[in-house]
């Protein structure tokens, strides 16, 4: 690829003119430099430029072909110049799991206003806000849903979580993602996937911005089977984009914060650690429009589970239940005859962690706000609220849109454990059992319809 150097003003970094590659989980290759990327090999004696050869693994060497993902890089500098000494330090609202707390219960149906922003400057480390946590980090089973307040950019200051990928949903606010591998640019109703161990810095570009984090402990996320679907519909892999290379060659005293079996250690160095002038592979970061998801539905009779709006799964160990999926609700027509529309009363084995993005949510019309929250812990009952009830029940069901609405779901096979901050901290809303509190007994003993 042709290059063009010219420097970014935000970042000092160097890029493509072409900004993202399309496709999800393919093999890439990009240079920021011409002829820096090795042809036909992947660790020639020297590399051009002066560059190091560097492999970044997401998965064991010996993982099946299909699942195997790895990264070649060719930097400034390997990556051992990128660490130093460590100190620990503590980031008092970043949870990771197990997180149970005696006197934190986790039993019950929740709901959460936004979490407000605060006067007090707060960049991507330090406004992150823990909810829940679920499995293990130490044993890479579960997750942690997270809210996030940025107010500030981080300066010469970088991050990388050994423990996890973090799928990123904004809800209001637009991020820069300054990563070894490129750059990607982040508003609502787009979301990225940020791989374990890859080294970024997160830049405030409009603000002050605030949006949720699905912290995977386990196996990547990847594209869900379609099954009896076919090939097309859903979220399809062409619409997901990865960045181009990029790079920085600034010599300014920095620091790397790496997280590390839910632990936060910091070091310094005198540099910036994003250097990667070219790379190929497969393990790389990743923006998805969340407006292009295609999504599918009943178009005669019924209400299909709701895991037919699955965008992404991360398997766990038991073939068809997840570690996570994220799932979501967006603009859709509904068109079923003689059916109750809404999502129905249910429990299951899943947890499930909602986030409403903007809009209002068919299942809860009053009461769950864009930047909201809500759990509903497995084997616990939820539904719709009475006036949602009411209205599917009673109304006439000519063809219908839901339309100016998108709320998501961070949904795991283990039970998810409030934190203090969720439990003490956040807005959380006492009245939210209420919703279901009004709904009536109909039931009378005659056949005919209430």
């Amino acid at each position: 690829m042709t290059a063009d150097t010219s420097a970014l003003p935000a970042t000092g970094q160097t890029r493509n003119a072409q900004a993202y590659m399309p496709g999800f989980g393919n093999d890439f290759e990009t240079e920021a430099l011409p002829g820096a990327l090795p042809q036909g090999m992947n660790s020639p004696q020297k590399c051009a430029y002066g560059l190091y050869g560097e492999q970044l693994s997401g998965t064991a060497f010996t993982a099946p072909s299909h699942q195997n993902e790895r990264t070649w890089c060719y930097r400034i500098r390997p990556s051992v110049k990128h660490t130093g000494r460590f100190a620990r330090i503590d980031l008092p609202y970043w949870k990771s799991a197990p997180h149970v707390l005696p006197e934190v219960t986790s039993l019950g149906q929740y709901r959460w206003d936004p979490v407000p922003h605060s006067q007090e400057p707060l960049d991507w480390l330090t406004g992150m806000r823990t909810m829940t946590t679920a499995g293990d980090v130490n044993t890479q089973t579960g997750m942690a849903s997270h809210v996030y307040l940025v107010t500030q950019s981080m300066t010469d200051a970088y991050f990388y979580s050994a423990d996890s990928e973090l799928l990123v949903v904004p809800q209001e606010g637009r991020l820069r993602f300054c990563t070894e591998l490129g750059v990607i640019d982040l508003a609502p109703r787009e979301i990225a996937i940020i791989p374990r161990g890859l080294v970024y810095r997160v830049e405030l570009l409009e603000g002050p911005a605030r949006g949720f984090v699905c912290e995977n402990y386990g196996q990547k996320f990847h594209l869900p089977s379609r099954g009896p679907i076919g090939a097309n519909c859903m979220a399809n892999p062409r619409d997901f984009k990865t960045p181009v290379a990029a790079f920085e060659d600034r010599e300014t005293p920095s620091t790397v914060t790496v997280k590390w079996c839910g632990q936060f250690h910091r070091c310094e160095i005198g540099h910036s650690p994003l250097d990667v002038v070219a790379w190929h592979g497969n393990y790389a970061p990743v923006k998805y429009d969340l407006t292009t998801y295609c999504p599918v539905g009943a178009i005669l009779f019924d209400h299909p589970d709701p895991s037919i709006f699955t965008v992404l799964t991360a398997p766990s160990g038991v073939e068809g239940t997840a570690n996570i999926d994220f799932v979501l609700f967006r603009d859709r027509w509904m068109v079923a005859e003689n059916t109750f529309r809404p999502p129905w009363y249910h429990k299951n084995v899943m947890s499930e962690l909602m986030g409403n993005i903007h809009g209002q949510y068919d299942a809860k019309p009053q009461g769950f706000a864009p930047g909201g929250m809500s759990l509903h812990n497995m084997m616990l009952p939820h539904g719709p609220d009475r006036e949602a009830f009411e209205g599917a029940s009673n109304a006439d069901l000519v063809p219908h849109k839901l339309e100016d609405t998108m709320s998501f779901m961070f949904e795991t096979r283990f039970p998810q454990h409030l934190t203090e901050f969720a439990a003490r901290e956040a807005p959380l809303q006492d009245d939210y059992l209420d919703c279901w509190t009004s709904l009536e007994k109909k039931f009378d003993g005659t056949p005919g319809e209430k």
